[in-house]
């Protein structure tokens, strides 16, 4: 086969890497993109949906203001809104303690331009009446909001493709190496690519492509256990968590009830992750402590899939401390939905300028090795 010479190759064809591709050739750069399942079908299409700033990581919120830029911009950008809807963010609390919690970190957050309202039991109840009596209080985000998973990864693909990048699926990088000025990457099925700059978006496995460079960092492969009820009546606008993360539900307007909670580990080797029956059962029950009404539904599906989630559930977003050209773009531990777009932009900026204007001083792989 013949060789493909690019400014950029991509490893990993999610939304982070579909992302950098779209970025890269609004910057004319050339690319390509590798990716051994199908374009946006791993993390990045199995992920609950949610597209939001509440109860995130302060050192998240730059990026994800960013994202939230072009969430917004999604029919012109990939000529799909793909289902977004801003609805709004709940936070929910069980206890006394939670609601301390999330308090206090409603107030930090307003330090960084996320405006959060803090409801107690009562102004809860009144707002939303299907809450349990579990509910003691929340946090509300009125700009957070929801999207389709399945349909924003390929949507990004699309657009890449139409603005003339490389993009390849079905078809693994085997091996990947520094050569010369470059890199070079060699598929499962024989065709090589070379590029001025490389940039592992692989997900769960970007940990191993680190490790080629003499980077390390400790990866869990979580496998999220979602479950998805028949149409009900519209009842539920806001999408909610619940302080611990074991559960997190939203309702799309054709009625599904779209819920989740706690993660099994995935193996990697494998590459597909299994829907756990009795974690499955025990978020069900979870879930109607929290939602009652969905009790009477009947669920219509199950899925899973894998994820990769740091020590720190930060994700690592910088360029290579060991390699020059090398941008790692992995590890968003179950929350990078919302970041994808964004975190795609900066892996471009920072494999054509080597900087971003986006604040990413807590994503450095450097953290790993210093801890």
């Amino acid at each position: 086969m013949s060789e493909l010479r690019t400014d950029v190759v991509i490893v990993g064809g999610g939304l982070v890497g579909c992302a950098a591709a779209l970025r890269l050739r609004e910057r004319g750069a050339s690319v390509a993109v590798v990716e051994k399942n199908q374009l946006g079908a791993a993390a990045s299409g199995v992920n609950f949906g949610g597209v939001r700033r509440n109860g995130r990581k302060l050192a998240e919120l730059p990026i994800a203001a960013r994202a939230l830029k072009v969430w917004r911009r999604l029919p012109e950008l990939v000529g799909s809104d793909c289902e977004y809807a801003i609805t709004g963010n709940i936070k929910v609390a069980r206890n006394e303690a939670d609601l301390e919690q999330i308090a206090a970190h409603a107030e930090a957050q307003g330090e960084h331009g996320v405006e959060v309202q803090m409801l107690g039991r009562n102004a809860l109840r009144d707002r939303y009446p299907w809450l349990g009596e579990s509910a003691v209080g929340a946090a509300y985000c009125a700009s957070d909001g929801q999207a389709n998973p399945r349909l924003v990864g390929p949507a990004f693909a699309r657009a890449a493709r139409a603005a003339g990048a490389e993009l390849i699926e079905l078809d693994g990088a085997k091996h990947v190496a520094r050569d010369g000025g470059g890199f070079v990457v060699e598929t499962e099925s024989g065709r090589t690519l070379r590029g001025g700059a490389l940039i592992n978006s692989s997900g769960a496995w970007g940990a191993r492509l680190a490790a080629r460079f003499g980077e390390r960092v400790e990866i869990w492969p979580m496998e999220p256990q979602m479950i998805v009820t028949e149409p009900a009546p519209y009842f539920m606008v806001p999408v909610l968590a619940v302080v611990g993360g074991d559960v997190y539900a939203r309702q799309i307007p054709r009625g599904n009830v779209i819920f989740g909670g706690r993660s099994g580990t995935a193996d990697l080797d494998v590459g597909f992750a299994k829907v756990d029956a009795e974690e499955s059962l025990t978020t069900l029950a979870r879930t109607i402590d929290i939602i009652p009404r969905i009790a009477d539904l009947s669920v219509i599906r199950f899925w899973s899939g894998v994820e990769g989630c740091t020590p720190d559930h930060l994700p690592v977003l910088c360029p290579s401390r060991t390699t020059p050209g090398l941008v790692h773009a992995f590890g968003f531990s179950g929350h990078g939905f919302c970041l994808g777009p964004a975190s795609g932009a900066v892996a471009a900026e920072l494999a054509l300028d080597g900087r971003t204007e986006t604040p990413i001083e807590g994503f450095d792989i450097g953290r790993f090795s210093e801890a």
